[in-house]
Formats: C-alpha cells, structure tokens, sequence
C-alpha cells in the first residue's frame, strides 16, 4: 500500500470522502487525516491516523458563520 494524506476543510465534502478513506485504509495504505481542533463531523478512528491543528474560531464561532 501507498502512503496519503487527507486534509479536508470544514463543510467539505468529508463526509462522503470518509468512507473512501477507510476503504483504503482497509487494503493497506497508510492514511493520515489532518484536520482543525474544531470542526463538523470529523471525528476520530481506528481506521486511519488522525493529526489535529489548532484553529482561531470556535464552535459557536463556526456555526455563525454558516
């Protein structure tokens, strides 16, 4: 398997990118997933490597500003 890094921005299309990351996971590529401390949807898992960055905003910040 490859290597692959995955930085999807909030309010991308993460969610349906998700499952296509896992897969290839699964068939062993080694994926590491960067995401902001704060964010919708972008929870952790066993699937692949998750690396957190720090972000100005909060939640309650990026729920305004959508």
């Amino acid at each position: 398997g490859g290597k692959l890094l995955v930085v999807p921005m909030v309010g991308s299309h993460w969610l349906s990118m998700k499952e296509v990351v896992e897969k290839l996971s699964e068939r062993g590529h080694e994926v590491v997933v960067v995401v902001p401390e704060v964010s919708w949807h972008m929870e952790t898992t066993q699937a692949y490597k998750v690396v957190t960055h720090p972000v100005r905003q909060t939640l309650e910040e990026l729920d305004n500003a959508f």
